[in-house]
């Protein structure tokens, strides 16, 4: 039966199509310890590819201890949680994740929740919409779960110029001294990997009298002795008011949480609606985010590796002229600058190649700097990276793309 407004779908995605900046699904099953090797469907057939462009950081959703903890999980609890945390779905599993959480980041309490994106969405519409005259300062780059949550909350906002602590110190100063100030940025910025400034947006802050909520879903896992992202390996997390993050990067699983002390976490968990009425994390991730937590917590391995890694796949890159950001963290964004070509070499490296790097393109980045995202991990191997250089090499002189000027 057809529908009378696919033609005012289809117009827009249409002009989508022509900018090239359509989004294209692709269909690959990862292969359980093949990591980073998966499997691409297509029409008419399917074929082995190396995926370059997981969030999966680490390997841990492959990681043995992480399955061995879920199976485990299914055969005691079975699958769904069965409920909200409120009504039957607050299983074990949760209250030792969350105390887990809570004792990474050094704080008295966390809160999980389905995805990093409702952690963010649900903390900051609640904080800008509770507290008394909220003011939440957001860093102009901050992530689309962030900026959505802000406008949710109906409270006052100020947009602070990308890591500019003098700008935000600024807007600070100009702002009522009777509002509730609440400064809102990340630690690593995921598509061109740099990494704020934590230690002086904290003495912002405390000059001012703020709260300060950070975003560490890039970072946890990845930073610090333990894992616990950026805050704890610049010393400054008991300055960070609330610490949010994510199960489903470095970690390997799903979810979102935040952590803070016990009054933050039990306001939110009281009148967040996003959390109260959102069915839990079945037991079973809960359970293997914990056991990926508790590994992270202790072992260095996976995190020298993967800054290995990354290391030389920079090198290869930076001695071919191939351009890419500089920045201190473990994201590679290749710059392309053009949506057409960021598609086309997207998808030549797929199918020519076997190289899976998806294409960034407008609106997750601005029109212009469009990009490929490589993800190193510390599972992909030597060979891995010299095909990859290889292959972004011989494209690089095929699409007439400047090389970096050294």
């Amino acid at each position: 039966m057809g529908n009378e407004f696919d033609a005012l779908f289809n117009e827009s995605l249409d002009a989508l199509k022509s900018e090239g900046n359509y989004r294209y699904f692709t269909d690959i099953l990862r292969n359980r310890g093949k990591f980073p090797a998966a499997t691409q469907f297509f029409d008419g057939g399917e074929r082995e590819v190396t995926v370059w462009c997981s969030n999966d950081y680490l390997g841990m959703g492959q990681h043995p201890a992480v399955l061995e903890a879920m199976i485990r999980a299914i055969d005691e609890c079975g699958a769904g949680a069965g409920g909200t945390r409120n009504i039957s779905g607050t299983t074990h599993y949760h209250v030792l994740l969350e105390r887990e959480l809570a004792q990474l980041h050094g704080k008295d309490s966390a809160l999980l929740f389905s995805s990093g994106y409702m952690s963010n969405w649900t903390t900051l519409s609640t904080l800008g919409s509770k507290l008394p005259n909220a003011i939440i300062f957001s860093d102009a780059m901050n992530h689309a779960s962030m900026i959505e949550g802000i406008r949710h909350s109906g409270a006052a906002k100020r947009i602070w110029k990308h890591n500019d602590v003098d700008d935000l110190d600024r807007l600070m100063s100009a702002s009522p001294a009777d509002a509730t100030k609440i400064i809102a940025f990340e630690s690593v910025y995921s598509m061109d990997g740099d990494i704020a400034p934590v230690g002086e947006i904290c003495e912002v802050a405390e000059r001012h009298g703020a709260i300060t909520y950070l975003d560490e879903v890039h970072a946890v896992g990845m930073y610090g002795a333990r894992g616990g992202g950026i805050a704890e390996r610049e010393g400054v997390a008991d300055r960070i008011t609330i610490i949010e993050g994510t199960l489903a990067k470095a970690f390997g699983v799903i979810g979102g949480y935040i952590a803070g002390s016990f009054a933050m976490c039990d306001f939110i968990r009281s009148f967040a609606s996003g959390f109260i009425f959102t069915t839990s994390l079945p037991p079973a991730v809960a359970a293997g985010a914990l056991a990926s937590v508790q590994h992270l917590k202790v072992s260095e391995f996976e995190r020298r590796r993967q800054m290995r890694q990354v290391r030389k796949v920079r090198d290869k890159l930076g001695a071919h002229g191939i351009p890419h950001m500089d920045n201190p963290s473990h994201i590679v964004p290749v710059l392309i600058k053009d949506p057409v070509k960021c598609r086309y070499i997207s998808d030549v490296l797929l199918e020519d190649y076997g190289i899976y790097v998806q294409p960034i393109n407008y609106p997750t980045v601005p029109k212009g700097t469009e990009r490929l995202r490589i993800t190193p991990s510390p599972i992909h191997r030597d060979a891995d990276i010299d095909r990859l250089v290889g292959a972004l090499k011989d494209l690089w002189s095929q699409c007439a793309l400047s090389y970096q000027v050294a």
